[in-house]
């Protein structure tokens, strides 16, 4: 009998502890459902995107295609500071102080421009960030609900065939004994069989800006991306083989990797929703897109980096 009181009271101990540590989740995850990444305002950007006639737009400033690419050529455009490198080109004909003043005062309405852009690549991808860290965290909790599930069930089958085995050893008559044995493992086997759940628990998660919606659905402009990011994500010519832009590469890969070429399934998906109840695998999954955009946006620095080294070339 002491054996069972023991058994007993290590059991109620290791449940007690694991209680302990879902009390005080479930009190943090409160503050997860309310997103804390996105900016305080909404900054009203101006609804107007660049041209995405980019054969015209390089046609019509083909002599400028032995000073920049075609990419940095776009970017001027998307700018708006064409115009001005028009003017610099000009004036580099004459070799007056009077014209390296204007030239430098030109450059310094680009550079004004491309700080703005680069601020605007770092605020997405500093929301990307963000909220993979905060569907990371909702990811985390689940991982433990599940695993104290499991642990929960192991426990109880750990006990269950002790119990039987300690019963079946007390018990002196054979049937009696050998049903006790049969009932504990049969307790024990199906115990066990509850942990193989492949879905496992779920939590409600939030999120009414749903950055990823707005990529999956790739509309012609989005409200929650400036017209200068949104514009380098749908150009064609930005991507690496510009046959598709980084949206449509990103989402062929999401299709493939996360949803198993299943397009419905992706179209039904609570991860383009304004939220919903989330399993672990969803969560993952979420995770690693937002992370995926946040890289893709990060790259585009490469693009205004060469920009910079064209126009320092055309200044000297």
């Amino acid at each position: 009998m002491k054996k069972i009181f023991y058994l007993f009271a290590a059991l109620v101990l290791l449940v007690s502890c694991v209680s302990k540590k879902n009390q005080v989740i479930q009190q943090n995850i409160l503050t997860l459902k309310d997103s804390y990444c996105k900016a305080p305002f909404k900054y009203n950007y101006a609804n107007k995107l660049p041209s995405y006639n980019s054969d015209s737009v390089l046609a019509a400033n083909k002599e400028l295609r032995g000073m920049f690419s075609d990419q940095s050529i776009l970017i001027l455009n998307a700018l708006e500071n064409l115009d001005e490198v028009h003017k610099i080109i000009d004036l580099k004909k004459d070799s007056s102080l009077a014209s390296q003043v204007k030239v430098l005062q030109l450059k310094s309405v680009i550079n004004s421009k491309i700080t703005i852009s680069l601020t605007e690549l770092d605020a997405v991808a500093a929301e990307f960030d963000c909220e993979g860290e905060r569907v990371a965290q909702i990811g985390n909790y689940v991982d433990n609900l599940n695993s104290s599930r499991n642990n929960k069930l192991i426990l109880y089958s750990i006990a269950a065939g002790a119990m039987a085995s300690i019963a079946g050893g007390i018990v002196s008559d054979n049937a009696w004994s050998n049903a006790i044995d049969i009932s504990g493992g049969v307790l024990g086997a199906g115990l066990g069989l509850a942990t193989l759940n492949p879905k496992g628990k779920k939590v409600e998660f939030i999120h009414q800006r749903n950055l990823l919606r707005d990529i999956w659905r790739e509309k012609l402009e989005s409200p929650n991306f400036p017209p200068f990011i949104w514009y380098m994500y749908t150009e064609k010519k930005f991507s690496n083989k510009e046959n598709h832009s980084i949206i449509q590469s990103m989402k062929e890969r999401w299709l493939h990797y996360q949803f198993d070429d299943n397009q419905v399934k992706a179209n039904q998906s609570v991860i383009f929703s304004d939220g919903g109840y989330y399993r672990a695998d969803d969560l993952h999954n979420r995770a690693a897109m937002l992370n995926q955009m946040q890289s893709a946006t990060r790259t585009i620095n490469q693009n205004i980096n060469y920009l910079l080294l064209d126009l320092d070339k055309l200044i000297l």
